[in-house]
């Protein structure tokens, strides 16, 4: 009777998958190009009920408020779009079991109030992100952002982190894998250690990467970034990604 129960829940779970992920894409056009996979038929499978043994995912939308980031050929903001996958990606793991904290859930820097001057402010706004990061003993932070470069042809996610937590650079390898896997075919980036450059990911105690989920300054890939359809394909390659990493690396109920 045991076995047979398991059986049956598994299978739920499994029809619980498709009905989640077929109700977040159903309908999606991304007219995304022959280099990039949207994968609608690819299910994840995970219990959707919370379990203690799953780290609360803390979620990091870049900028925010007067700072934008940078911006795509049309003047479109990177904030934006961190903040458009940011939230896509927090439904989804909610829907799976997961708990979620955000750094940020509207366009808005988060520096504390009576601060005075941009330079003070976006200090104030990184050590308050900080302080989520390190909130929980046991968290995971995704970083969401978009990359820019000065020569147009540059495309495709990829993922940094530090050497300060030592399963950061497995979370890095494994949101790297996916995107290729999953996403974006013709992806031959390679993870990057940004050592101290990244002040987040350096003071971060929990593993933590950051996704640059794709260059703002190709037309071709701006274009996608923009679109709302593409951003929920970003959002469940990442979901994707961090779902693998951590039934493998945290203890999971039998």
């Amino acid at each position: 009777m045991v076995k047979s129960s398991k059986k049956i829940y598994a299978a739920l779970g499994i029809i619980f998958s498709y009905i989640v992920i077929y109700t977040f894409l159903h309908g999606i056009n991304t007219d995304v190009p022959n280099s990039y996979n949207t994968h609608e038929d690819e299910i994840v499978t995970v219990s959707s009920q919370t379990d203690d043994s799953k780290p609360i995912i803390i979620l990091d939308a870049g900028h925010g408020g007067v700072d934008g980031g940078c911006s795509a050929y049309n003047g479109a903001l990177e904030k934006d779009i961190n903040l458009s996958i940011e939230l896509s990606l927090k439904a989804i793991l909610e829907t799976f079991g997961y708990t979620v904290e955000v750094t940020r859930s509207t366009d808005t820097s988060i520096f504390d109030p009576g601060i005075v001057g941009i330079g003070k402010q976006k200090k104030s706004d990184m050590n308050n992100r900080l302080n989520l990061f390190n909130k929980y003993e046991n968290a995971v932070a995704v970083s969401i952002h978009q990359n820019q470069f000065t020569d147009p042809q540059f495309n495709g996610a990829q993922m940094f982190y530090t050497e300060t937590n030592p399963l950061s650079q497995t979370l890095a390898q494994t949101l790297q894998n996916t995107f290729k896997s999953k996403l974006q075919n013709n992806n031959d980036r390679e993870i990057k250690n940004a050592g101290k450059d990244l002040f987040l990911l350096y003071y971060s105690k929990c593993p933590s990467v950051m996704v640059e989920c794709g260059f703002l300054s190709n037309k071709q890939e701006a274009d996608l970034l923009l679109s709302k359809g593409y951003q929920k394909q970003v959002a469940l390659t990442i979901f994707s990604g961090l779902n693998e990493f951590i039934q493998a690396n945290y203890n999971q109920p039998a």
